[in-house]
């Protein structure tokens, strides 16, 4: 998740105006991670659609395991050296003779759907029963090895999909330390941003997010706590989707919170995204809440994608979010701009005000399902650690290759806390769900919404080691995701040629609606970019660019 670690201390939104300017400096020459090489030329699959990949398999142009091959080439260019991108935390021994065997199929005529042949790379913290590890990125988790994939990997897998590897991850998914860098795990280093690279590719879900606007895979799964699927997509330049908790199956995840973790698909494009979603759906026995699914899941997402889909919508947008960084505000101003021109009715709204008090409270039911959460997922896996105890006694332990930067004082809160029949956590879960959903049910209803949007992030920061992250007063997604509620994300330009994301949120078991809103605005807008891997950042009068 890209917890907001901060927000339960952080300055007002007044102080951010005033810092934001900062934001801007180049800074390599401080950056832990200096870049090292120059940008890479080229790649022959940059920006290429599951469609396409499918034409090129059809037509006998190329075949799955030409395809794995040349994605591992490029893994190995961008990733592992050159611009060492550092986004991908282990490949999959057995991608090719997968690969091999859906080319098989397809030569007898067999093709299961869309995903048939398509390399997807998977977030770490999500199980999958083969030769891979699942670590959370945490050295505290090497060895563990499940045995059996995660409910939603099952499902990936009958779809013909080629798991190609997993990515790297904020450490616990960003639930380790109040001081952390995004994309840092003591497993897997620190991951960079593919358009600026000693900028921050934002967490938990930051190697799905790199690899995918990277052109590294043709798709990816994150996961979100509340925005590691939104900022991670907003900041590499991409597209996601954070579903309703209860469309897609927990099981086998390694977990923060058992009311707001989700699984969902990263994509270069709202069609892409939507094909991986129609996989990944489906009621599993082992987490309940898919019950609640049942009915309204859709069998085909991309029937909803309608280029003129927002002809006769009306859109609300968080006002709180019209006035922040003057980049951002041009780019938000011209996507309004551009959803009126497609027939849209544009109306300012007033919800963050109608969340007061809300983030401290959501930061204590998070530290009690996950203290819950994680032990009951350690207890069944083949980790050396059983319990969130036995982590923080290894991290101590291992003090100078698991916390060289920063600590854990997030896991030893949470270990700090008692059981789910706790008073404390009863009362912060009631007020948590009862705000967030009154807030966006009243919002919606007043106004006749079909979705709400404002930026997912701010631009990017630079990474730092030393003082941790540097979020910004942006996040329009933050309610949905404490709601449970949908949102997609959807690249809305650059504002010093660093992606920003506008996020379209909505209500439970909206994803039709917020899909037809997304992929009308992609159409109109075409704002993808392809990074161009530049050291730092360069930037007109800066002495230091």
């Amino acid at each position: 998740m890209k917890m907001k670690r901060r927000q339960f201390m952080q300055a007002s939104a007044s102080t951010w105006l005033a810092l934001s300017s900062l934001n801007f400096t180049s800074c390599q020459k401080n950056s832990p991670t200096a870049p090292i090489s120059p940008s890479p030329e080229s790649f022959p699959l940059d920006e290429i659609t599951i469609d396409e990949l499918q034409q090129k398999m059809q037509s006998g142009a190329q075949t799955s395991r030409s395809i794995v091959e040349m994605y591992l080439r490029q893994i190995e260019t961008i990733d592992k050296s050159g611009p060492r991108l550092n986004s991908i935390i282990e490949l999959n021994p057995d991608a090719l003779s997968i690969a091999d065997a859906m080319d098989k199929e397809r030569k007898e005529g067999k093709v299961r759907g869309l995903m048939h042949g398509i390399p997807v790379l998977i977030k770490d913290n999500i199980d999958t029963g083969d030769k891979m590890m699942t670590t959370a990125g945490a050295l505290a988790m090497e060895g563990n090895r499940a045995t059996k994939d995660a409910f939603i990997i099952q499902l990936l897998r009958s779809s013909g999909a080629v798991i190609l590897g997993k990515t790297n991850l904020s450490e616990w998914a960003n639930f380790r330390d109040s001081r952390s860098s995004s994309g840092w795990s003591s497993r897997g280093g620190q991951t960079r941003n593919p358009y600026i690279l000693d900028r921050n590719p934002c967490g938990s879900s930051s190697g799905s997010g790199v690899a995918v606007g990277a052109n590294l895979c043709a798709v990816a799964i994150g996961t979100e706590t509340n925005g590691s699927i939104a900022c991670p997509s907003s900041i590499n330049g991409i597209v996601g989707i954070k579903p309703t908790v209860g469309l897609l199956s927990r099981s086998g995840i390694i977990p923060i919170s058992q009311a707001q973790d989700t699984a969902g698909p990263m994509a270069r494009t709202v069609k892409d995204a939507a094909i991986l979603l129609n996989v990944l759906t489906g009621e599993d026995p082992d987490d309940p809440i898919t019950k609640e699914s049942n009915g309204k899941v859709q069998k085909d997402y991309t029937l909803f994608l309608d280029a003129n889909g927002l002809s006769g919508k009306k859109i609300g947008v968080e006002k709180s979010m019209l006035e922040g960084h003057e980049g951002v505000d041009v780019l938000l101003k011209n996507a309004l701009d551009t959803m009126r021109s497609k027939g849209a009715t544009i109306v300012e709204v007033d919800l963050n005000s109608r969340l007061e008090g809300i983030y401290p409270s959501e930061f204590i039911v998070m530290q009690y399902e996950f203290k819950d959460g994680l032990n009951r997922y350690l207890s069944r896996s083949n980790a050396k650690v059983k319990l969130l105890s036995e982590v923080i006694s290894f991290n101590k332990a291992n003090e100078s290759t698991a916390m060289p930067y920063f600590k854990q004082d997030i896991l030893e809160k949470s270990e700090a806390k008692g059981n789910l029949d706790s008073k404390e956590y009863k009362d912060a879960l009631e007020k948590i769900l009862t705000t967030s959903r009154n807030a966006l049910n009243s919002v919606m209803s007043e106004y006749q919404l079909d979705a709400i949007c404002g930026p997912a992030t701010g631009p990017t920061w630079c990474t730092d080691l030393v003082n941790g992250d540097f979020f910004t007063g942006y996040g329009v997604y933050s309610s949905a995701a404490i709601a449970g509620y949908p949102h997609v994300t959807v690249p809305m330009g650059l504002v010093f040629e660093l992606p920003i994301g506008l996020s379209f949120l909505g209500l439970s078991y909206h994803e039709p609606e917020l899909l037809t809103i997304a992929y009308a605005y992609e159409q109109a807008s075409k704002k993808r970019t392809t990074p161009k891997f530049k050291p730092t950042a360069v930037l007109p009068g800066n002495p230091l660019s």
